[in-house]
């Protein structure tokens, strides 16, 4: 991984981000280390299971903290531009439709960091998002998958 590489993310996405940092740092650092404080007046640590759990909640915690503060210094804000919100862009809601299968999906593109199919954000560099970024209303695109090509039509951008 480039490590100076920019990182695209949404306004919300890095909103999202600031406050995942601010709970990690404050509430969540302060419920660990009375987890750790409460371990340590049992006594024998070699065998105080709660102690090792906290420390390596505490050992994540940090973990994930260093990801996020990189993610903000490389991250780049991309605006919705709104003299083309008929084209799918990074930020955009699209209703596509599987045209093999009938089926109707909704999505939002986002960058790669805010990825979360099951609430329904797509990566852009996912291949379902790649192939909509720069489409328009009524374009069809094919999407390579493990079962094949799937063939959607976009229905709608916002």
């Amino acid at each position: 991984m480039d490590n100076n590489k920019e990182i695209l993310v949404t306004e919300e996405g890095y909103k999202e981000i600031l406050d995942e940092i601010e709970y990690r740092k404050t509430t969540f650092r302060k419920e660990i280390a009375e987890r750790i404080k409460g371990a340590l007046k049992e006594g024998d640590l070699s065998e105080n299971c709660e102690y090792q759990e906290s420390k390596e909640e505490q050992n994540k915690n940090e973990s994930r903290i260093i990801v996020l503060e990189h993610t903000l210094k490389h991250a780049k804000i991309v605006k919705h531009n709104a003299d083309e919100k008929d084209t799918v862009q990074i930020g955009s809601k699209v209703v596509i439709k599987d045209i093999e299968f009938d089926e109707i999906l909704n999505y939002s593109l986002v960058g790669a960091t805010e990825a979360d199919p099951v609430a329904g954000k797509i990566s852009n560099l996912s291949p379902l998002g790649a192939e909509l970024l720069g489409k328009k209303k009524g374009a069809i695109i094919n999407v390579t998958s493990p079962g094949g090509i799937v063939k959607y039509e976009i229905m709608e951008v916002s």
